[in-house]
């Protein structure tokens, strides 16, 4: 049984700050790091906002989007490391409001950037073996940084969610093949009780994200006997604007399969909703018939591979509900004492 996504939704907190305003306050040179990053502003959360009101945003647009009742779903997984609460779901607070219902299957999936993409392959497998029709997965995160971490330039939040089930006309994409490739790799923690994730500086980069994201690509191109150019689009996690670019290039992909995903230039990292993202600005464009790789990235370490066959419903279904870039343009700036003042920090 194929399974393909029915519906997508996201959400974009309208508050920015210029990665050069936070610059500006560390008496550091706002153009060199604009430049390394390859970003000039990211989301900042609300006061009154969390990951749990931003799953519920992008939730309730993935089920208008599918065109089912909330009863319909099976399944509620949510994927993020800013869970409000340390022992108490997410996923449930987000059922409850959402009107699912009580028959679900509901759990919070945590592993760093890429809980949501793990949340797809779980779904996908229950809707396949027929133990579920209809499952909801969610990427959210009010990403954390410590003052003056290089993380506090691009650490953002947002959430994006999609309704998976058989596939269909009415389906925006199938998924086509999966892979997964993981290792202990500590290149981006958190101990329990810390307020502030650390990472290991220039580590996260070669034997972390590209050893991962690379080893999945691979796999997933030999799983598909499919090369680069056989896709229209390609997806990559995007923890800042330059390794989605080093990756695509390394991988024999071409810019223009690149740029439409690339929306972290625009709202920086917010962890678990950002290949989820990317896919969501893929599909404002993407015709049917056309494919899409994509490849998620989670410190620790893991990267899950997709191909995905654009369908006949996407041409209806991005019509009823707002898309990514909607959420991008409607923006207000902050100053960094407000930014700070947003998080708690002061």
């Amino acid at each position: 049984m194929s399974v393909a996504i029915q519906g997508f939704g996201v959400y974009v907190p309208k508050y920015r700050i210029k990665v050069a305003d936070i610059a500006g306050v560390w008496g550091k040179n706002a153009i060199e790091i604009e430049k390394s990053l390859g970003l000039l502003e990211k989301s900042v959360a609300a006061p009154d906002e969390d990951s749990v009101t931003q799953a519920f945003e992008a939730a309730r647009l993935a089920i208008i989007s599918a065109n089912i009742t909330p009863t319909s779903i099976d399944v509620c997984f949510v994927g993020s490391e800013s869970h409000p609460y340390a022992v108490n779901p997410t996923s449930t607070i987000i059922a409850e409001f959402l009107g699912i219902g009580r028959n679900y299957l509901s759990v919070d999936l945590q592993f760093a950037c890429k809980a949501a993409t793990a949340g797809i392959i779980a779904i996908s497998g229950l809707i396949a073996s027929g133990k579920a029709s209809f499952g909801l997965i969610v990427g959210t995160d009010t990403a954390q940084a410590k003052p003056h971490d290089i993380l506090e330039y691009t650490a953002s939040s947002a959430a994006a969610a999609c309704i998976l089930g058989k596939d269909s006309d009415r389906g925006l994409a199938t998924i086509i093949e999966t892979s997964s490739y993981s290792s202990d790799t500590p290149d981006f923690w958190r101990r329990d009780g810390v307020k502030y994730p650390t990472h290991g500086g220039r580590f996260t980069g070669e034997p972390a994200y590209f050893t991962h994201v690379i080893g999945a690509a691979d796999l997933l191109l030999k799983k598909t006997k499919l090369s680069p150019s056989n896709f229209d689009y390609c997806i990559f996690h995007m923890p800042n604007g330059k390794f989605p670019r080093a990756v695509a290039k390394r991988l024999g992909f071409k810019d223009k399969q690149l740029a439409p995903s690339l929306i972290v230039e625009q709202i920086g990292n917010p962890y678990s909703a950002s290949s989820l993202l990317g896919l969501t600005s893929v599909l404002q464009f993407a015709k049917p018939g056309q494919l899409i790789f994509m490849v998620s990235y989670g410190s620790g370490a893991g990267a899950d591979g997709f191909v995905l066959k654009v369908g006949k419903g996407i041409i209806q279904k991005r019509k009823v509900v707002p898309q990514v870039d909607d959420f991008i343009k409607d923006k207000k700036y902050i100053s960094y004492v407000q930014y700070l003042r947003f998080g708690g920090k002061i």
